[in-house]
């Protein structure tokens, strides 16, 4: 028997502003239905944005468990304007990553309070 990961399901009262976080961040294409939005992008499993009217975001690292966190790996230094900008906000100080070799790790959130981090390669 062999498995393979189809998809990652993530919860969002607001299935707007989770879904266009993440299709702005890694590009892609969305389908939208009434209770769940898919996003589509090359080398990723399904990324589906679960609509869920009681959710209420993880207060990690002081708080509710995060559940669950993606980490992403990058070569780009822009990225974190780039999260930004997307509506993503910083949950740890831009000092997880070593400046003289730009690696380590930036630890964010999406609009939804999902924690992720992004990783220099």
């Amino acid at each position: 028997m062999t498995f393979s990961l189809m998809s990652l399901i993530v919860d969002a009262a607001d299935l707007e502003s989770e879904s266009s976080f993440w299709h702005r961040l890694l590009g892609g294409s969305i389908t939208r239905t009434a209770t769940h939005h898919f996003l589509q992008i090359d080398g990723f499993p399904v990324i589906v944005i679960q609509h869920a009217p009681g959710h209420v975001p993880p207060q990690w690292p002081d708080g509710a468990s995060q559940q669950m966190h993606f980490d992403l790996a990058t070569d780009d230094a822009a990225t974190d304007t780039r999260v930004l900008d997307a509506g993503g906000r910083r949950l740890r100080p831009t000092d997880d990553v070593v400046a003289s070799t730009q690696q380590g790790s930036r630890v964010y959130a999406s609009p939804a309070g999902h924690p992720f981090c992004l990783r220099s390669v």
